[in-house]
């Protein structure tokens, strides 16, 4: 549930009312992607810092203050009337709903669960196709019938009628880590890793910086979906469509992965989930018919799918679960500002005159290259955990 109601903070969703924004306060493509990429990369900033009250507080609470945080930014959203106070709303949505939804939700699945991780994070993540889902479909419905803050408006009361009293009652029992069997046996001697400890380790730099493509390319075609189906010939309702089955292909890659992640690990399957994302800005690039959208939303699916629930999966198995929190809010602040930057550097060449479709051969290129990293760091780090049990290479 944490991960559904995440939907209102997330790009998809508020990029469904990028043309009622930019027509109410009079802004280009560019300038809006910039007030979004600055309240973006704001909200990542603080998220490194309040992250981590996931290790301390019980997991309720820290839902409880989220879910209300992001009903009142909803609430603010149907009541902006000037920039500024946009760019804090975008701020507020981007910190409770992208962030800190997601990242409560995902830590309490790698602390609670050990053998069963991958398949535990991929059921949770659910959330996260279900509104990519429903969401659209729901917006473009109720844009027909009623003014675009009334919508805002009753995404707060939803959240705060609704979703808040829902997911305390569900999270209020906490929970314990399970045991472990199969190739988790070797983790009774995984070291635990300070965020500190992380941040000094070159492959955990080289994993966050190959780990961002996907927030950056996945959240900048959201943003830019009604600039891109203007150029395409792509209607919003076909847009809609896609994105329905785009989140089916989604549910079952994040199952799948997690069964693979609990068979092989998350380090195993590391190097191959880029390349269908690459595949897909190739589509993009390349062709025009309303199948190539359905085409670019089932890749981004399968990429989208297996990244969910592998990035969730990757940091409590490689680097421990006591400072969990901490290590994902670093993480975390890393993919909110990747998908900051999308929006603004797409939108900074669309109105120098390169429109989306155009630069994603680039970005095809960089999924290339960054499973060719990965596959050099997932080597390094079975080096590592076939170390473990003799030599642990971190104390205490």
């Amino acid at each position: 549930m944490l991960c559904v109601f995440s939907s209102f903070g997330q790009t998809f969703f508020i990029s469904l009312f990028s043309i009622e924004i930019r027509n109410a306060f009079e802004l280009t493509h560019g300038e809006f992607g910039w007030i979004y990429m600055l309240a973006t990369i704001a909200s990542a900033t603080l998220l490194v810092f309040v992250g981590k009250v996931v290790d301390y507080a019980p997991v309720a609470w820290v839902a409880a203050g989220v879910c209300t945080g992001l009903a009142l930014m909803c609430f603010s959203m149907s009541q902006v009337t000037t920039v500024w106070g946009l760019g804090a709303t975008l701020f507020g949505l981007r910190l409770f709903g992208q962030g800190l939804m997601t990242h409560t939700a995902m830590t309490a699945m790698g602390r609670w669960y050990e053998r069963e991780r991958g398949r535990a994070i991929s059921i949770t993540g659910l959330g996260h196709q279900i509104g990519e889902a429903i969401m659209p479909i729901v917006v473009v419905s109720l844009l027909g019938l009623t003014a675009w803050v009334q919508v805002w408006k009753n995404a707060g009361m939803v959240m705060l009628g609704f979703a808040l009293p829902l997911i305390v009652l569900l999270m209020k029992v906490e929970r314990l880590p399970r045991g472990s069997t199969g190739y988790h046996e070797s983790n009774q001697h995984q070291p635990q890793y300070t965020r500190l400890q992380a941040a000094k380790d070159p492959v955990f730099w080289v994993l966050c910086s190959t780990t961002l493509m996907p927030a950056f390319i996945g959240t900048s075609f959201f943003f830019h979906q009604l600039h891109i189906g203007s150029i395409k010939q792509w209607s919003p309702p076909l847009i809609a469509s896609a994105f329905a089955g785009m989140a089916m292909v989604n549910i079952v890659c994040a199952l799948v992965a997690g069964v693979l992640i609990d068979r092989f690990s998350a380090r195993a399957i590391l190097p191959l989930y880029l390349l269908p994302l690459g595949a897909a800005c190739l589509v993009l690039f390349y062709f025009d018919a309303p199948s190539a959208l359905w085409c670019y939303m089932m890749l981004l699916g399968v990429s989208s799918g297996f990244s969910s629930t592998l990035l969730s999966a990757l940091w409590p198995e490689n680097y421990g679960t006591q400072h969990l929190g901490a290590i994902r809010s670093l993480v975390m602040a890393g993919m909110v500002f990747s998908s900051a930057l999308g929006p603004g550097v797409t939108g900074w060449f669309i109105d120098q005159g390169i429109n989306y479709p155009s630069q994603t051969w680039v970005m095809a290129l960089s999924c290339l290259l960054g499973s060719l990293a990965l596959t050099v760091c997932s080597k390094v780090l079975n080096t590592r955990a076939q170390r473990w049990p003799a030599n642990p290479p971190l104390d205490g």
